[in-house]
């Protein structure tokens, strides 16, 4: 049987890298990567990074290329559903043909596989598919959020109060439905307007690029909005997240759910 390992390698800094994900690397004959391309070639280069200095010889780096997603899509779900099923071919193909039998492959995952990936998915398609077989295990890593938090030396929850992980789109489309909301990938600054909450924020988290900007919305929202347009327009791409926090919370019972 085929052995496949789904391993978080934390938001960008080496040492976010586990104890489990360190040992999980050491034990892989082939990595798997796919590449979204030159301007996200800060990606590629840290995982190979990761594997050069924690896996072990013999090992090879199978690759293939990210197809394209369409962005622009009036029907997003739809749009998301047909690129990652795309992308499931492209992983069952690097399965199927670089790792034999007996072997361990990865993929390595920035941040955890659990929080805002779709490699899981991907896999439990190609399972569903019945092309080809394997075993497959889930290392976590240092999210995202546990990264944006403890770079703002602030917790993420408080007592007796949810918090809310969305995207910046579902924030647009319905705002904030709980005291505290943790924001993935907002490109369109969806927090703008929302005076009574404050923000921590950050992009490329633990990578030397790192940006990190927290305060009131009213006070700090346009600058945040400004840094991410000069950060996206030189690099080509950003990754941000950020924690909005109500200044005078509601009553528990009358605020939001966990989403």
């Amino acid at each position: 049987m085929k052995r496949l390992l789904i391993i978080g390698i934390g938001a960008g800094d080496p040492d976010h890298l586990t104890l489990g994900a360190v040992k999980a690397i050491a034990a892989t004959d082939v990595f798997f990567i796919v590449d979204k391309g030159e301007v996200k070639h800060d990606l590629v280069r840290l995982r190979l990074d990761l594997i050069a200095e924690h896996g072990r010889a013999p090992y090879r780096i199978a690759e293939a290329r990210d197809p394209e997603r369409d962005r622009d899509a009036a029907a997003y779900t739809a749009a998301v559903d047909d690129w990652r099923s795309r992308r499931a071919l492209a992983c069952e193909a690097l399965i199927r043909d670089e790792l034999a039998d007996g072997q361990t492959g990865a993929f390595l995952v920035w941040g955890d596989p659990g929080v805002y990936d779709s490699t899981l998915a991907i896999v439990e398609e190609i399972l569903d598919r019945g092309n080809v077989t394997f075993d497959y295990e889930v290392v976590p890593g240092v999210s995202s959020v546990a990264a944006l938090t403890a770079a703002h030396r602030t917790s993420l929850t408080r007592v007796g109060r949810p918090v809310h992980l969305t995207t910046g789109r579902r924030l647009a489309e319905h705002g904030p439905t709980a005291d505290d909301v943790v924001v993935m990938l907002d490109a369109h600054c969806s927090f703008a307007g929302l005076d009574d909450y404050s923000i921590h924020w950050g992009a490329y988290l633990g990578t030397p690029d790192e940006l990190l900007v927290s305060g009131p919305v009213s006070e700090v929202g346009e600058r945040i909005r400004e840094l991410r347009a000069e950060a996206r327009a030189r690099k080509g791409w950003i990754m941000d997240t950020y924690l909005l926090r109500r200044t005078a919370p509601e009553d528990p019972g009358a605020a939001g759910a966990f989403g």
